[in-house]
C-alpha cells in the first residue's frame, strides 16, 4: 500500500513538473521580450521595441520578430535599425545556468538608417555606439529619447553571461542621408558581417559587451561602405574613412571622435584647407 502511495506521489510530482515546464516555456518568450525592452534603452539610450519573441527550451531554438531600435535625440529618422526576423539556436540546458551558450544568431536583411556626417560621431550610429561605450549606470538617461528607467531597489544580481559561437548578419540594407561635406541620399547593401567565438571561456560576455561588439561592427561596415560609395568623397576620403573604421574597432571605448583629424586630412581640398 505504501509503495502505491509513493508511486502515486511521484507520478503527481512528475505531472506537476511537466506542467510547470510547459507554463514557463510558454511565457519565457514574453519574459525575454520584456527584458530586451527594459535593458535595451539603458544601453543605447534610445527606444527599443520588440514585436514578439518565440523560445523553445526543448528544441533550443528562438526567434525575434519586429525589433526596432530608435534614434538619439536630434535626428529626424524614427528608427536607426530594424530587424524583421532573427533566428537563434542555443543550448537548452544552459538557459537556467550562469552562462547561456548560443550556438548561432542569424539576422537576415535588417534595415539600417544612417543619418548625419561621416566625420567623427556626427551621425546617429556613432552616437548610439558612444552611448553604449560610455554606459555608466541605469540612472544616466539624460539627453535621450529613452524613457526614464531605474533598476529595482536593492538589485545586486550580476548580469547573465553569454557565449555566442556565431553571429551572422546578411543582406543588411543601409538607407543613408549624408549631411555636412556631402549632402546625398542613397541606399546600398552591406557585405556580410560575421562574428565568431564571442564570450568563449568561463567568463563569457555580458549583453552589454555583445551589444557593443555587434554595433561597432555595424557602424564600421556602414561607414566604410558609404565612404566607398559616395563618389564625391574621392579616393583619399575613402582611405581616411577606412582608417576611422579601424579606430572604431580597435578603440571602440572611445567612439570615433578621435579620428576626425585623420578624416579631415584625407578629405583635403574638399574641406577647403
Amino acid at each position: 500500500m505504501k509503495v502505491k502511495i509513493i508511486a502515486g506521489i511521484l507520478v503527481l510530482f512528475a505531472v506537476l513538473l511537466l506542467v510547470a515546464v510547459l507554463v514557463v516555456g510558454t511565457h519565457l518568450g514574453d519574459l525575454v521580450k520584456a527584458g530586451m525592452e527594459n535593458v535595451g534603452p539603458r544601453l543605447t539610450r534610445t527606444t527599443l521595441t520588440v514585436e514578439k519573441v518565440n523560445l523553445s527550451l526543448f528544441s533550443g531554438s528562438a526567434g525575434v520578430q519586429g525589433l526596432v531600435l530608435g534614434n538619439p535625440e536630434g535626428f529626424k529618422a524614427l528608427t536607426s535599425i530594424s530587424v524583421s526576423n532573427a533566428a537563434i539556436n542555443l543550448a537548452p540546458g544552459s538557459v537556467l545556468s550562469d552562462k547561456i551558450v548560443i550556438h548561432s544568431i542569424e539576422v537576415h536583411a535588417p534595415d539600417i538608417t544612417f543619418e548625419g556626417s561621416l566625420l567623427g560621431d556626427n551621425n546617429n550610429l556613432s552616437k548610439i555606439l558612444a552611448n553604449v561605450n560610455s554606459l555608466s549606470g541605469p540612472g544616466n538617461q539624460t539627453g535621450t529619447n529613452a524613457p526614464a528607467l531605474t533598476a529595482p531597489a536593492g538589485s545586486k544580481k550580476p548580469a547573465k553571461k553569454l557565449e555566442v559561437d556565431n553571429f551572422l548578419i546578411t543582406g543588411a540594407k543601409v538607407h543613408a542621408n549624408l549631411t555636412g561635406l556631402v549632402n546625398k541620399e542613397f541606399s546600398l547593401t552591406l557585405p556580410d558581417i560575421h562574428l565568431t567565438d564571442l564570450g568563449k571561456g568561463a567568463d563569457g560576455i555580458t549583453g552589454a559587451d555583445l551589444t557593443q561588439k555587434v554595433l561597432s561592427q555595424i557602424t564600421a561596415a556602414t561607414i566604410q561602405a558609404l565612404a566607398s560609395d559616395a563618389a564625391n568623397l574621392g579616393k583619399d576620403a575613402a582611405k581616411a574613412a577606412r582608417g576611422m573604421v579601424s579606430d572604431v574597432l580597435q578603440n571602440s571605448s572611445n567612439g570615433v571622435g578621435g579620428s576626425v583629424d585623420k578624416l579631415k586630412k584625407g578629405l583635403g581640398g574638399l574641406l577647403g584647407h
